[in-house]
């Protein structure tokens, strides 16, 4: 949807090819599965939806949805310990994904100039080696929306026809075949990295205590790797209508249940610290736990090939997934979708070249966010074939060096978060600063417990 936002007035008629009959509002769909887990926006990615959408965020806040700043409302404990509430430095945007997704289809649908074909699935490229010329699709079996669209295109409901374009963009998803289809066009396989913690996602959806049903911060906990075995982590977002969803994960050997009955326990015993079990004991279940082994790296370096055909591009998950422990896919797939329609507007449409310009330069939010994912979970027993590298190790422990100081220094806490939000890349980590202040260490104690208030506390019922 960001995508066609991005090239509506840049082209005559932009189309949105899409496998599901979307709902109206937010509600599920089988093309989304991952909306039952946990979400957040980071404020890079704020403001890449924002200069698309202008307002989008005011939209999403009648609607339900909650800015947080960052780190002021967070409770974290991290790698070293337990991080303050500093003062805002940056800020995400926490809603539900059904929320997220309906709020952002409805302000692009809006417009004019965007076509959608729903309950219509791509199933190739039409063009050569040398350009794409559009977009080979069919409509699924059964449903309306793509039979009608078939009929309009002059082709039977079962049949292939062609959506022709100047300019075909790929944003399916981890589930994107735009590999192989390059592969039918006579082009060299692209080179591919996984990374894979083996990491399981348990989310559940709860309905909050009623005094801390607004304004409760996010609670998280995440693994030390310094205590060898596997890592869990626990999410605790406030959403919209009063409700967390909670979000447990466990890499190999330390997985979650996907029974209801042990999701509590496995909050209060597995992880590092008890809050989130003890907070989930006050509240009310309201769905059943959704599982997910969905969570390798994986990033398809399609900057790198020798030869790229004019008019295609690949955006979002197809081009870079991340464990979504990280939460920075969405941020990512925004940012990407600005660079797109500035360099579109740049170079010019149908100008020699376009695509792999736009190919190299989404390729700079991608690999910031990969190496965030990837310099921790090459780390997991069995991640990689090889193990971490020399360079791994070292980008590790002074990583781990900065956590421990953001522990108890808000300004190397607020350079951490200018990286983590994707307001700024990781090169602001290696200034002489940084690198004193690290040497240092933090110049507060640690924390012995979570940084709840006690207005908090007695909000959930745990005072």
């Amino acid at each position: 949807m960001l995508a066609a936002r991005a090239l509506a007035g840049l082209a005559d008629r932009v189309v949105v090819v899409e496998r599901d009959v979307l709902p109206d509002g937010p509600a599920p769909r089988k093309g989304l599965p991952q909306a039952r887990h946990a979400h957040m926006l980071w404020s890079g990615g704020v403001r890449a939806v924002e200069e698309l959408l202008p307002g989008v965020t005011e939209t999403l806040l009648a609607a339900g949805a909650r800015r947080a700043p960052v780190t002021t409302d967070m409770v974290v404990m991290g790698p070293r310990g337990w991080f303050r509430r500093w003062p805002e430095s940056h800020h995400v945007i926490l809603a539900g994904r059904d929320l997220l997704d309906a709020t952002i289809r409805d302000l692009v649908l809006a417009d004019d100039r965007i076509e959608l074909l729903s309950g219509v699935e791509a199933v190739g490229l039409a063009g050569d080696a040398e350009a794409v010329t559009g977009v080979r699709v069919r409509a699924r079996e059964g449903l309306a929306p793509g039979a009608a669209a078939a009929r309009d295109a002059g082709a039977a409901p079962d049949a292939e026809w062609v959506v022709p374009g100047g300019l075909v963009v790929d944003a399916t998803g981890r589930g994107s075949r735009v590999g192989r289809w390059l592969t039918e066009l006579a082009l060299p396989a692209v080179e591919r990295r996984d990374v894979d913690s083996g990491l399981a996602y348990a989310s559940r959806l709860y309905r909050a205590p009623e005094q801390a049903r607004s304004g409760y911060p996010i609670v998280n906990v995440q693994p030390d790797p310094r205590a060898g075995g596997p890592g869990r982590a626990g999410f605790l977002l406030p959403i919209e209508d009063g409700h967390w969803i909670v979000t447990l994960n466990g890499t190999r050997g330390g997985e979650p249940s996907p029974e209801n009955d042990d999701f509590v326990r496995f909050a209060r015993e597995e992880l590092r610290h008890p809050v989130i079990g003890e907070l989930l004991e006050r509240a009310e279940p309201v769905s059943d736990v959704a599982y997910t082994r969905a969570t390798v790296n994986r990033r398809h370096f399609y900057e790198r090939m020798p030869a790229w055909p004019e008019n295609l591009t690949v955006l979002g998950d197809a081009l870079a997934a991340y464990n979504p422990l990280y939460g920075h896919g969405l941020a990512v797939a925004a940012q990407s979708a600005v660079i797109l329609r500035d360099v579109v507007r740049r170079r010019g449409w149908g100008a020699a070249g376009l695509s792999r310009r736009v190919q190299k330069a989404v390729a700079r939010p991608v690999s910031t966010a990969w190496d965030l994912a990837v310099g921790q979970d090459v780390f997991c027993p069995g991640a990689t074939e090889d193990g971490p590298t020399l360079r791994d190790r070292l980008v590790a422990a002074y990583v781990g060096r900065l956590m421990l100081t953001a522990t108890g220094n808000g300004r190397i806490a607020r350079r951490v978060t200018d990286v983590t939000s994707l307001e700024r890349g990781p090169e602001v980590l290696l200034a002489p600063s940084v690198l004193l202040a690290a040497a240092l260490g933090p110049w507060k104690p640690a924390l012995t417990g979570p940084p709840l208030t006690g207005d908090e506390l007695k909000r959930a019922g745990l005072e």
